[in-house]
């Protein structure tokens, strides 16, 4: 059921603790991670503790929840020093887009230049 945790998804684990990883941030409603495989030198991932399989499905469920994903990704930004120089928050929604954990999240990434489209 959505917003509830599910047993087979990563980022519900790393939630409850049952999988490790760097948190950076944390708040009462998202937890701040470094990604495992990072594409820029600050590579965070900021994702809701409820479940919702993409940001769209977060969006419609819990538009606040969204916000504090926003929020929050933001507040890494400035935590990681890259605000003055940029950087970007990327939501993928769906396999074809490029998500491949069905929990939604957001990427903070900065530290390198940017180019527009993403390559």
């Amino acid at each position: 059921m959505a917003g509830e945790p599910q047993t087979d998804c990563l980022f519900c684990k790393i939630v409850t603790g049952d999988i490790p990883a760097t948190v950076v941030r944390e708040s009462e409603t998202t937890v701040a991670f470094r990604d495992i495989n990072p594409q820029a030198p600050t590579h965070v991932l900021v994702i809701p503790k409820a479940h919702y399989p993409d940001a769209a499905a977060l969006a419609a469920a819990e538009p606040q929840t969204a916000a504090d994903v926003l929020r929050e990704a933001g507040l890494v930004a400035a935590d990681e020093k890259l605000t003055e120089s940029g950087y970007r928050i990327v939501l993928n929604t769906g396999a074809g887009a490029g998500q491949t954990v069905f929990h939604a999240h957001a990427h903070v990434l900065g530290g390198r230049g940017m180019q527009w489209p993403p390559g």
